[in-house]
């Protein structure tokens, strides 16, 4: 039985199975994306950014069609699921837009030369592995700076993503990208691995679990290929003061929910200084208490369900253990008495280092809330945890807010805002939150064979 399967989290049901990858396909799929390498590397880059250009007008003309997709597959909203469709057209735009200057080369001080200057060309075929928490998002970040570099993709997307990653490939190739140039593939684990190992591939990039990140680490470091890796996140959101709680609890509690908390960069830590506390607490349970939870292709509905039944239960366990090691539960926590995989938003307080909800992400609607008595104490709390995606601070003095950002240990930190994604700006951690960057000039620059020619006089 195939593991490729759309099974409707909002029911259920298993609405369509897949055909996966055989072991005797994978020479075969090497040897089409090589071939295509060879070709593809050859146009030129605005006849390249021209196909993303078109990707880009795809995505738009068939919007409803993709966001009901990932609403069946992945159980995310509607509405939300159509900013994430207008969000991967902007990306592959961005790149038609920008990508071939930035691919221009560059003229250095000759130093004793008649020419020094830096060329940026493709290294070759890359697999891709991604998530099935933004399936178009993901893979635009990855697919739109490579395909435009001259690089070519074999994708192998997660495995509850079969239609949506149909779909992309689809729309790509009608756009103009050559079938061999982006090849998706239902591929396991174990072949993942293989096609890393295999010569031919020369790096890899993935979206996912610190384990999966870790073994595709370790076989691509062992075969001596550049990975990519964004992985997990505890983001912490730092309340220092604020002039309306209400406001500020209602964007706390609408980040935090969004894709029912299935995000790596969602704020899952309120770190609140302790004379706001019982105001923020009050309001921000008020927020969840409300929010309306149900079928995905409701437009009244904020909340869907999370991406399986077993991903809904994981969730419910770690908040179980949280209270049985002494958190307080102050709303929510257990599964909606209904088909599908659907969870009641939860919050959290009272949690201390001694507990496994301190230092685990919890991917899922369940916001966990901090009492602390300083600056100081709000960010040794923010950056006592072994992530370091994303944070944000909060303040109505945007100066003192910025000090305090500038020292979180994180890869992207907001002032007044939390997870702000957009094409031309980088997106990446440290920490167990993994390294390299994705999106703007920093993505296009991770995959790229940075090239110095140097002239001198005969």
């Amino acid at each position: 039985m195939s593991t490729y399967v759309t099974a409707n989290p909002t029911t259920g049901e298993t609405e369509r199975e897949f055909t996966s990858l055989t072991d005797g396909d994978l020479p075969r799929v090497v040897a089409r994306t090589v071939a295509a390498y060879e070709h593809w590397r050859t146009v030129p880059a605005d006849e390249r950014a021209d196909a993303l250009r078109r990707t880009a007008d795809l995505y738009e003309e068939r919007a409803d069609e993709l966001a009901r997709t990932i609403t069946t597959e992945m159980g995310k909203p509607l509405e939300q699921a159509a900013g994430e469709v207008r969000l991967a057209a902007d990306i592959y735009r961005w790149y038609a837009d920008h990508g071939p200057e930035l691919l221009t080369a560059e003229t250095l001080d000759p130093q004793g030369a008649t020419e020094s200057i830096v060329q940026k060309r493709p290294v070759g075929p890359l697999v891709g592995v991604m998530p099935w928490n933004y399936p178009y998002y993901q893979v635009a970040r990855f697919a739109a700076p490579n395909l435009l570099a001259g690089n070519t993709i074999i994708l192998k997307h997660a495995s509850i993503c079969a239609a949506s990653s149909a779909l992309m490939a689809e729309i790509l190739h009608a756009a103009g990208i050559p079938e061999d140039a982006y090849i998706n593939v239902y591929a396991s684990s174990d072949q993942v691995a293989s096609l890393i190992e295999n010569p031919a591939i020369q790096g890899v990039s993935l979206t996912g679990s610190e384990a999966a990140g870790a073994a595709v680490a370790q076989v691509a470091s062992r075969n001596l290929k550049k990975s990519v890796l964004e992985l997990g996140g505890s983001d912490p959101f730092v309340l220092l003061d604020t002039d309306d709680m209400a406001r500020t609890a209602h964007v706390a509690a609408t980040a935090r929910l969004s894709n029912a908390g299935q995000a790596c960069n969602s704020p899952k830590r309120f770190i609140v200084l302790e004379e706001l506390y019982d105001d923020f607490v009050g309001k921000l349970v008020a927020e969840f208490e409300k929010t309306p939870v149900g079928d995905p292709t409701d437009s009244e509905t904020k909340v869907g369900p999370l991406s399986s039944v077993d991903a809904r239960d994981a969730v419910a366990e770690q908040v179980r253990t949280a209270v049985e090691q002494g958190a307080r539960l102050e709303t929510g926590g257990s599964p909606v008495d209904r088909a599908g995989a659907f969870l009641e938003p939860t919050v959290l307080t009272g949690i201390t280092p001694d507990m496994d909800a301190y230092s685990e992400e919890i991917f899922g609607p369940v916001g966990m809330v901090y009492k602390v008595s300083s600056v100081d104490e709000a960010v040794r709390l923010a950056n006592d945890v072994g992530f370091g995606l994303s944070g944000s601070v909060w303040s109505t003095d945007a100066a003192k807010a910025q000090d305090v950002a500038d020292r979180l240990e994180v890869g992207m930190a907001y002032v007044n805002e939390h997870g702000t994604t957009l094409p031309g700006l980088p997106f990446g951690g440290v920490k167990r939150s993994g390294y390299g960057r994705e999106l703007g000039r920093w993505g296009l620059g991770e995959f790229v064979n940075t090239r110095l020619r140097r002239t001198s006089s005969a």
